[in-house]
């Protein structure tokens, strides 16, 4: 043992009196050239002041649950330096006045960043299922705002306990019910069921429009892109006939 110490030793001696850079592979260790510098925080320079990038697809999560946890921690940390470069390149090329190429690799970054993570919680979540009995998920509660709308919290620790913690009883004021919330919640009700209907006379009418104009209409695909419309109760109305001998 104290002879492979030794051996070690060496071998880092000679790297530091060494000018060139040389990478030593040893059976339980190996050391390579690293560049810790700002440049790690932007695409290959052969990418740059160029219009189109070659990039394949976004991970996933069939592909991602046939990973092992340690290539999933590995991969997540690779994504993140990519999502970083993007991210410093697109704001680069903003102040520089350049052309941004692929803009479209931040999204798929992104989605591959959210499909691992879905992998992760499923993980997770059947873990402390079969071990403990109950989800690993943060916990939470569906509460209402000030307001009157719901709104699911998720709980978090405090190092303060909630019956002395005033700050967070400012702060967060739940369930509370007096007659402003309620005449707002009328109001606010009144407004999306309006909102609604609206929408609905205006999808009736174009099929209506559609109908008049078109008798040979595909009543199927009609059905399937306006499912709020009673194409049987609408074929009997006037507007929906047309100058033409039936």
């Amino acid at each position: 043992m104290a002879f492979q110490m030794l051996t070690k030793c060496r071998i880092f001696k000679n790297i530091l009196n060494t000018k060139c850079p040389i990478n030593i592979r040893s059976n339980c260790f190996h050391i390579s050239t690293v560049h810790c510098d700002l440049m790690e925080f932007f695409d290959n320079k052969k990418n740059w002041a160029v219009e189109q990038v070659k990039v394949g697809r976004s991970w996933k999560k069939d592909e991602l649950r046939i990973k092992s946890n340690e290539d999933l921690h590995k991969l997540w940390f690779v994504l993140l330096k990519e999502r970083n470069m993007l991210l410093t390149m697109e704001h680069e090329c903003k102040a520089q006045f350049e052309l941004f190429p692929n803009p479209e690799r931040i999204d798929k970054v992104d989605e591959s960043m959210q499909n691992l993570e879905t992998v992760v919680r499923e993980r997770n979540k059947a873990y402390y299922d079969l071990e403990v009995g109950e989800c690993g998920e943060r916990p939470g509660k569906l509460v209402t705002n000030l307001l009157g709308v719901n709104f699911f919290y998720r709980k978090f620790e405090h190092l303060i306990p909630k019956f002395l913690n005033s700050n967070w009883k400012k702060r967060h004021t739940h369930n509370v019910v007096n007659g402003n919330i309620e005449k707002f919640q009328k109001l606010y009700r009144e407004k999306l069921h309006n909102t609604k209907r609206k929408s609905n006379n205006r999808d009736r009418n174009h099929v209506m429009h559609l109908m008049k104009r078109f008798p040979n209409l595909d009543m199927d695909a009609v059905k399937q892109q306006y499912p709020t419309v009673d194409i049987e109760k609408i074929k009997n109305y006037h507007k929906v006939r047309g100058h033409y001998v039936p």
